[in-house]
């Protein structure tokens, strides 16, 4: 060999071959070694609470079904002594527990109102359905007005006061309409006039309540009839005031009187449904009436109040404050026991609501205090160079929130969001104190029935409860993932 080929490196041609993975790195092996078993301190972990599942799993599955009672007419089935679920219990109860005490009879009208939200629902949480607009209709219009008709049985028998009111409110909004289409200076030189007969529509108003109807006859007054022409009035100086913009504030306000008002003649309408007073409600019903009305109340009312709390008007922000923090300054208890007793205190003499629509005001107060944080917490993630990149287009505030800083808050505030909804279904639990018979409190009350008392049946019933409750939640807390994962539209390395 001689000297230059000694001292030539050896180059490899050809890539070396591709060695397989140690076993132990792969497949489900390495997934426990590297997840479960990777240190002493993992193993330990690993090992306790493994065992503690186990002993969870198997003292379920014995409750449940190794030393279940499955058949049954009364608690003799489930009186063996060391007896595990008492299902026949359940299997009597259940349309208990669903439909409270509403009529055997009328239960058809409360699962109408089941298939009617579901079948309206599924198709609203597919991004891929079509026609989300009549979708959105249909589900917040009307199908709330389709569920109160049913439940109720309708023929509310509105007085003219009552139109009076409903119209004089909505009129009074219409006279603000060049204040928000204009601006408030401009809008005030446009419609003073339209503001003058605003203003004593008011008072007016407040005289009805005070002094009570003048008598025209058997059912009018000039009270009513004075309030109506002076916001027709109003209304009518607003939309002249507005003819050269804020059309589509006046097209809105015109769509929401109309469909209020058809909404109340609908419900004044007697549709020959037997009528079913909200103390013969409970159970389920109950629970997703107070929970669904919440949760679609609160998102809205929380937006405006987030808005306001960051508002630059002085009384508009500090409002907004001193809402939120009173309200999360109390518990829920609080506020049900003030909806359900102190709130007819500040309401005319003779006005009375009903007890459930009170925890529903008492509700939505609530939980809207708690979702205006939530939301606040997402604007303030947004960065300051979104605010000024809409303002350099010389974009509106309501066209800068509503087209590019609310989606992004929404978004990021998403798990936060449905963490609220997930709370608001399990506290209405405490509806019960005030008289109002939820899922949970149905459960009690049938427990006390002599015909199923024994040692098994509470069990049983909290259990299953708890089953019902975990379906909801859980619900909401996987299609929230869904819905982060689907609107993650951030850039990855």
């Amino acid at each position: 060999m001689t000297a230059s080929s000694s001292n030539t490196a050896y180059v490899r041609d050809d890539e070396a071959p591709k060695l397989p993975p140690p076993p132990n790195m792969v497949g489900v092996q390495g997934w426990v070694l590297k997840n479960l078993f990777s240190s002493i301190g993992s193993s330990i972990v690993t090992v306790l609470f493994g065992s503690f599942l186990l002993w969870m799993i198997w003292s379920v599955l014995d409750f449940a079904f190794l030393r279940a009672a499955w058949t049954g007419a009364n608690r003799d089935a489930c009186l063996a002594e060391n007896m595990g679920a008492c299902w026949p219990m359940v299997t009597a109860k259940l349309p208990q527990w669903i439909y409270g005490f509403y009529p055997i009879d009328q239960r058809w009208r409360v699962n109408l109102c089941f298939v009617a939200g579901a079948a309206l629902l599924i198709p609203m949480l597919m991004p891929s359905a079509p026609y989300k607009l009549w979708n959105i209709l249909l589900l917040l219009i009307v199908f709330p007005l389709l569920t109160l008709l049913l439940l109720t049985g309708g023929n509310f028998n509105f007085n003219l006061l009552s139109y009076v009111s409903v119209i004089s409110l909505l009129l009074l909004a219409a006279a603000a309409v060049p204040l928000a289409a204009f601006g408030i200076e401009e809008g005030i030189a446009r419609n003073r006039l339209g503001l003058a007969l605003a203003g004593a529509a008011i008072v007016v108003w407040l005289l009805s309540f005070l002094t009570g109807p003048v008598p025209l006859g058997s059912s009018m007054s000039m009270m009513p009839m004075l309030i109506v022409l002076l916001l027709l009035a109003s209304a009518v100086i607003s939309i002249m005031a507005s003819r050269d913009g804020g059309n589509s504030a006046i097209s809105g306000w015109a769509i929401v009187l109309g469909g209020i008002l058809l909404a109340m003649l609908l419900l004044d309408f007697d549709f020959g449904l037997i009528p079913v007073e909200t103390p013969q409600w409970g159970g389920l019903t109950v629970t997703l009436v107070v929970s669904i009305t919440g949760i679609v109340a609160s998102l809205p009312i929380g937006i405006v109040l987030a808005l306001g709390r960051r508002s630059q008007m002085p009384i508009v922000r500090m409002l907004s404050v001193t809402y939120i923090e009173f309200i999360r300054g109390v518990p829920l208890i609080t506020v049900l026991f003030m909806s359900s007793v102190m709130l007819p205190l500040f309401l005319p003499p003779g006005t009375n609501f009903d007890k459930l629509l009170r925890a529903l005001i008492g509700v939505a107060m609530f939980s809207s205090a708690y979702m205006a944080e939530v939301v606040r917490g997402g604007l303030q993630a947004i960065p300051k160079g979104q605010y000024e990149g809409a303002m350099a287009l010389g974009l509106s505030y309501g066209q800068m929130m509503s087209k590019i800083v609310l989606p992004q808050a929404l978004k990021v505030s998403i798990p936060n969001i449905v963490g609220n909804f997930i709370s608001l279904f399990k506290d209405t639990t405490l509806i019960l104190i005030i008289g109002l018979f939820d899922l949970l409190g149905i459960l009690q009350t049938g427990l006390r029935d002599a015909n199923w008392a024994t040692a098994s049946s509470a069990p049983t019933g909290y259990f299953t409860v708890a089953l019902m409750y975990w379906v909801f939640c859980f619900g909401m807390s996987r299609y929230s993932i869904y819905t982060e994962r689907r609107l993650n539209t951030g850039h990855r390395r």
